[in-house]
């Protein structure tokens, strides 16, 4: 009965629109004394919510009007509202209407006019990014909808010299990764959900949340300095006066594999998660030997999401208060299969050809926005966001008993390891952000935020054994936690802010002048602790990897002392981040010259208090201040009215994070150890830009662009000397130079002349860019002494095809394509620096490939949307190498690590409830 139910609730819905008679408006608007056209006007049907904003060329078209008689008005400010009644709309037909706009012959003093730009039109974004002074691209969310885009890494990826790694999610802007690059909302910086991260994860990010994605590749003097390669700043959604109901199920093909689907496993941690939210049974020394230590399997491992979003416009106090909400949840399954590999000195450390990975992914998003308008001049906007994700990973390698471990006890072949880790991460954003107009000359901006983390990793197990024969498995035993329960927790807290004042001077034609002052903080505060409970086992037998429980619950051995459980102090760390500054930032128009000059003093205070092992006295601390004054030069020449000249030369920094200081080893699944270094330093970094675009249309661009960066003391990821074969932070060179150039180019390849006519536009940009970075010489090796930038792609190619009907009931297709090029994972170093001719580690590369998107979409009625995708079509192999020169033989490379990440399809359908 119920599926009857919604069957006929579907196909009513679906009909609804089916003998809607629509048709569309299109026309012109022009200034009455100059004939020149009007960018930015606003055309709109009286007394409905159809609208639109005029292109560069005055030009606008209105869809999907309903047939009849209606009225057609355009604003624009200082002009005359002006109205064509009596329009008649035909089905099928475009009806034209013209504006020729005569200004205003009212005081102004006697009249308020509000122009709020839609900034998820496409369109108005070309109109920001054309008006700016700056080397700003954004992306909107009409934008973003019409290509697939289901999150903020995704969007990022579709402007130019911007890549997403499609292995660890994080995003690249020309070529340098998460450690040059900053991440704000609207405005304002927000925090990592993840230690091993400066930047969040744009992945947990819903476009459901997204008005729209600007990436400023240069510097202003209001910005907070640590940045290079630029800022992200993603802009939440307001007011939307609709409901909106979403659903959808996705797989992913590795999972379809016979073998995976009727057998995915989990770890033993998701049987106590309910709708992404872990339940922890027992603390980690009670787990050891009360909580089971083998995995569990999960039934149909097939993906669903859902998101509902709704906003309404209330009075209150007879002002207006517009409230708009989200809440997306969503749940999906991964499977990878590959090869991991270790190299020491050029000799096969340990080797596994059949690594295994399954996760299951459950993320969960909210997004309320309240905006109050006290009148045309003032308002405050209040935004929260929170986000709760939680990832299952059960990672195995060996299980084909051919796995091998240099020095393994009992034996070095037949090594197994199990890593079994549920991350839960819970974020909250809270902002709120007010603009005062005080006059005509003077506006005050300022925001205030606190936000908060807590990632956690409640209970992590991990064994490491030998397979001696089908029904034989022993305990690996060097030291006294291969068998172990870990648990690792992070709080931050953070409280920052902005107050700006714009005061304009000259407000003429061809004379502008106008003064920016202001200040910016952060008080930015991490917890962290990490404690370890081992189990010594040694000799001890099992029969099966699948049975670990079989000795590790067995109290009798705990008894006789053949199992001993081992603990350690737990490592903590806890670390403050403190940034005050101060700025100035001048804003001049001379004719066809406009630029800012400004200057910022930031001073960055950072402290550290670490207690942890691996670190000699385990107890240290560090205090580092860092004081700087930093300029900021932005220049724009009007060469035309379609096309422009842009220079830009700046100053910034490159801060260590906290991880990257505190002397913490993480020990990764595979066993890769990652530690920080106290000694650390700061980078600075001399940005300079110099770009040339031209807007043909509203919809087309052509740009190029030249960059160069010079780099003081880069702080690089690198594998240590000796033989402890871990990754360390590094300052590795005195300076590294980068430079480079980028393309990018936006058109119709078939236009749409009349409406309903089908539409194929290409957007296509690429990325060249050359490093070089001087080695300091304890990391010289093999005469190697240069290298490039840990995390850095050379060239980046980025592509989207999309193709459109135009019909009332349209379809889109949308073909993304995606290639960064090869780019340095660690960086090598001798082992021995005596002899580092012959004993080193050669630099780790992540090799380059590319990806595939295609998204299909059909509207079935005006309540009604359907929407198919293939992600990762071409589901390349995603692989680390390295060079291997042993003392004898010819040199070979070799891959350490590969797998295969799938395809991923989903079929979603979106319903609009309005009436």
């Amino acid at each position: 009965m119920t599926k009857q139910l919604l069957l006929v609730l579907f196909l009513s819905l679906s009909s609804f629109g089916l003998y809607a008679q629509k048709g569309s408006i299109s026309g012109n608007v022009k200034d009455g004394k100059t004939g020149e056209a009007l960018i930015g006007a606003s055309v709109f049907v009286d007394g409905t919510t159809l609208g639109t904003v005029t292109d560069f060329d005055g030009n606008y078209t209105i869809p999907n009007v309903p047939a009849g008689t209606v009225t057609v008005k355009c604003s624009f400010i200082s002009y005359e509202t002006s109205s064509k009644e009596n329009v008649s709309v035909s089905e099928g037909n475009s009806a034209l209407v013209n504006f020729v706009m005569g200004e205003s012959t009212v005081a102004l003093e006697d009249v308020k006019v509000v122009a709020k730009a839609n900034r998820e039109s496409e369109v108005v974004l070309l109109i920001d990014q054309k008006k700016s002074i700056g080397i700003k691209q954004s992306i909107g969310a009409q934008e973003l909808a019409s290509q697939g885009v289901s999150d903020a890494a995704a969007a990022a990826s579709k402007i130019s010299g911007v890549t997403k790694n499609e292995g660890s999610g994080d995003v690249y802007v020309r070529g340098l990764g998460d450690r040059y690059l900053s991440t704000t909302m609207n405005g304002l910086p927000i925090p990592s959900d993840d230690v091993d991260k400066k930047n969040i994860d744009l992945n947990l990010f819903g476009t459901d949340i997204i008005k729209n994605i600007g990436i400023n590749k240069t510097y202003s003097a209001g910005a907070y300095a640590d940045q290079s390669s630029g800022n992200v700043d993603i802009v939440s959604k307001t007011l939307s006066e609709k409901i909106t109901i979403g659903l959808g199920t996705k797989v992913n093909t590795n999972v379809l594999q016979s073998g995976v689907f009727d057998n995915f496993k989990t770890t033993q941690n998701f049987k106590d998660v309910s709708f992404g939210f872990y339940d922890l049974p027992y603390q980690t020394v009670d787990a050891v030997n009360n909580q089971s230590w083998n995995t569990e399997k999960r039934d149909l491992p097939i993906g669903y999401d859902f998101s509902i979003l709704a906003g309404k416009k209330f009075k209150l106090f007879d002002k207006d208060l517009s409230v708009f909400a989200t809440l997306s949840h969503e749940n999906e399954s991964e499977y990878k299969d590959g090869i991991y590999k270790k190299y020491r000195s050029n000799v096969l450390d340990n080797s596994f050809n059949d690594v295994e990975q399954f996760e299951t992914k459950i993320n969960t998003t909210g997004l309320l926005n309240m905006t109050y308008d006290f009148d045309a001049n003032n308002n405050i906007n209040f935004n929260t966001v929170w986000v709760h994700k939680t990832s299952d990973q059960l990672y195995e390698q060996g299980r084909n008993g051919e796995g091998y471990v240099f020095d393994q006890d009992p034996q070095e072949d037949g090594a197994f390891v199990r890593d079994q880790n549920l991350k839960e991460t819970n974020l909250l954003i809270n902002q709120l952000l007010g603009s005062h107009k005080i006059n005509e000359k003077n506006t005050i901006n300022w925001a205030v935020a606190y936000n908060q983390v807590k990632a956690e990793e409640p209970n992590r197990i991990r064994n490491e054994v030998n397979i001696l024969d089908e029904n034989t498995v022993q305990f690996a035993h060097v030291g006294d936690f291969q068998q172990r329960k870990s648990q690792q927790n992070i709080e931050d807290s953070e409280l920052n802010g902005y107050l700006k004042d714009e005061m304009i001077f000259i407000d003429q034609d061809d004379k502008k002048f106008k003064l920016n002052f202001g200040g910016n903080f952060r008080m930015k505060e991490r917890d962290f602790s990490s404690q370890f409970i081992g189990v010594r086992a040694k000799g001890v037998q099992v029969s099966s990897i699948d049975n670990l429980d079989e000795a590790l619950l067995n109290r009798s051995l705990y008894s006789n002392n053949s199992l001993i459980i081992r603990d350690r102090v737990a490592d903590t760390y806890n670390a403050t981040l403190d940034v005050f500054a101060a700025y100035v930032d001048a804003g001049f128009q001379i004719n066809k010259l406009s630029g800012t000059v400004g200057v910022r003093y930031e001073k960055d205070e950072m402290e550290i208090d670490w207690n942890v092992a691996n670190y000699v006295g385990r107890v240290g601390s560090l205090s580092n201040s860092y004081d700087n004054m930093l300029p900021a030069l932005n220049v724009k020449y009007q060469l035309n009215e379609k096309s422009a000249l842009r220079f830009a030369a700046s100053k910034t920094i490159t801060l260590p994070e906290f991880k990257e200081l505190a002397p913490f080893e993480y020990v990764s699944p595979t066993g890769r150890v990652t530690k920080g270094n106290p000694d650390l330093k700061n980078s600075e970094n001399y940005n300079f830009d110099l770009k040339w675009e031209m807007f043909p249309t509203a919809k087309q661009l052509v740009s190029v662009s030249a960059f160069y960066k010079m780099i003081k003391d880069p702080i690089n990821l690198a594998q240590t000397r000796g033989s402890s074969g871990n990754f360390v932070y590094e300052n590795t060179g005195d300076k590294a130079d980068v430079y480079g150039f980028e393309f990018e180019t936006r058109f119709a390849l078939i236009k749409a002349e009349t409406t309903e006519m089908p539409e194929l536009n290409l957007v296509l940009n690429a990325t060249k860019m050359w490093f070089k970075q001087d080695l300091l010489e304890e990391f010289q090796y093999n005469n190697k002494t240069e290298s490039d930038l840990q995390g850095a792609s050379d060239f980046i190619l980025n592509g989207t095809l999309s193709f459109s009907n135009n019909k009332e009931k349209e379809f889109m297709a949308t073909l993304t394509g995606n290639y960064s090029s090869d780019k340095v994972f660690a960086l090598g170093a001798p082992e021995d620096f005596a002899n580092s001719a012959t004993l080193f580690n050669n630099e780790i590369i992540e090799k380059g490939f590319v990806t595939l998107d295609l998204v299909l979409s059909k509207k079935l009625s005006d309540r009604i949307s359907m929407k198919l995708s293939g992600k990762n079509l071409l589901n390349p192999d995603i692989e680390q190498t390295q060079e291997i020169k042993p003392l004898s033989g010819e040199a070979s490379n070799e891959v350490v690590s590969s797998y295969k990440k799938g395809i991923s399809l989903s079929l979603g359908v979106k319903i609009n409830l309005n009436k």
